[in-house]
């Protein structure tokens, strides 16, 4: 990857990390249209740029990362975060095979989208606006349904935010906690494609460092942006635009796909 592809592979994790639209899916979008070859270094590029967009989150919920006193609040992001670890070392050979497949990409957008047009409807009446008063059961739950974004194109950001609103938080606070659940879960999943990139090709080289540092720097500042977007775009008007966009980019992933334009 050079200076160029890197930097629109970042500011495109930047824009749709926590937005319901998917940044995996994105992102390989992206790759295909740039022809980046999709080897083992852009599958980790891709997942260890996610670390520039989670600090972009404790940037602008720092009184909430920095209160080291509210153990509570760590706790349930633990609890939440533990299936995403659990399903994610035992199927990582099986996601990283998906993450070949536009074709899985396009269908899960179209399917995603569909069920943002009615969930505003669907989960009416919340009871709960702060994550303070979560229990540790309902985070866990919502740990589990962020797990379906490991099939890319389902996006993270909507499945937890859709099991939030499952376990009666408000829109808001439901995007909130998929934002504080991120970091714990995009850490580990950073750490262990790094880690593993590092087992297998013995280190890293300096033009590796290089890229990896940029992607990092641009996602930052782009997911700094994005977030304070789609809290206030969120509260004023609910899901149905992104699953509109969804069925847009997935139809017209289809019809690249068909037509040849898009490598599957």
């Amino acid at each position: 990857m050079d200076v160029f592809q890197t930097v629109v592979v970042a500011i495109v994790e930047g824009l749709t990390e926590f937005l319901p639209v998917s940044s995996t899916g994105h992102m390989i979008i992206a790759e295909k249209l740039l022809r980046i070859p999709h080897d083992d270094y852009t599958k980790m590029f891709t997942v260890a740029i996610q670390l520039g967009a989670i600090l972009a989150v404790v940037v602008l919920y720092r009184k909430k990362f920095l209160q080291f006193n509210n153990i509570y609040f760590f706790l349930k992001l633990a609890a939440g975060v533990i299936p995403a670890m659990v399903f994610g070392l035992l199927f990582a050979d099986k996601i990283d095979a998906l993450l070949e497949s536009t074709l899985t990409v396009a269908i899960s957008l179209l399917a995603g989208g569909v069920v943002l047009l009615f969930i505003d409807k669907m989960f009416q009446n919340p009871k709960i606006e702060d994550e303070k008063d979560l229990t540790y059961g309902q985070a866990i739950s919502i740990g589990v349904w962020q797990c379906l974004a490991m099939i890319p194109g389902v996006s993270r950001s909507a499945a937890s935010i859709i099991g939030g609103m499952q376990q009666k938080l408000t829109r808001s606070a439901a995007a909130e906690f998929s934002f504080f659940l991120a970091v714990p879960t995009m850490l580990a999943a950073t750490g262990y494609k790094l880690y593993k990139h590092y087992k297998i090709s013995g280190g890293f080289t300096g033009e590796e460092i290089k890229m990896l540092a940029i992607g990092n720097l641009v996602a930052f500042v782009v997911a700094m942006l994005a977030i304070k977007f789609f809290i206030g775009f969120l509260k004023k008007y609910g899901f149905r635009v992104w699953g509109i966009y969804r069925i847009i980019v997935g139809l017209l992933l289809l019809g690249g796909l068909y037509m040849g334009l898009i490598d599957p």
